[in-house]
């Protein structure tokens, strides 16, 4: 089982962007599906984005077109790039493997605050 850690969250203005990092206390090559996931003040959690193995990627409609999923093998690390942030993207996020969804696997997440 492989642990996760997040961080690169912040504070940031509207319009702004923002790199996150999941880094993996082992290797995620062999790894599938790994995802990035948020929960907003008074919402649940909510998926992000996909990547497999193969770099394949799904989002959620409200991030397309804004955020980046990828995975860097060697150095066991994923990110989540985002851009064009808004207030609504205002949320703790969180890395997982997408087979623990939704019940298992979740760490203290990242803050990422979008001012207005």
């Amino acid at each position: 089982q492989v642990q996760l850690v997040e961080s690169g969250g912040g504070l940031v203005q509207a319009g702004g962007s923002l790199r996150l990092s999941c880094l993996a206390s082992g290797s995620i090559a062999a790894l599938d599906t790994m995802g990035w996931y948020r929960q907003a003040p008074g919402l649940q959690r909510e998926l992000v984005a996909t990547i497999d193995r193969d770099g394949k990627t799904i989002y959620t409609d409200s991030v397309k077109g804004r955020f980046t999923i990828l995975r860097d093998n060697a150095k066991n690390t994923m990110y989540l790039q985002m851009k064009s942030l808004t207030p609504q993207d205002t949320a703790v996020y969180y890395c997982n493997l997408h087979r623990n969804w939704p019940w298992a696997g979740w760490g203290q997440g990242t803050q990422v605050t979008v001012s207005s």
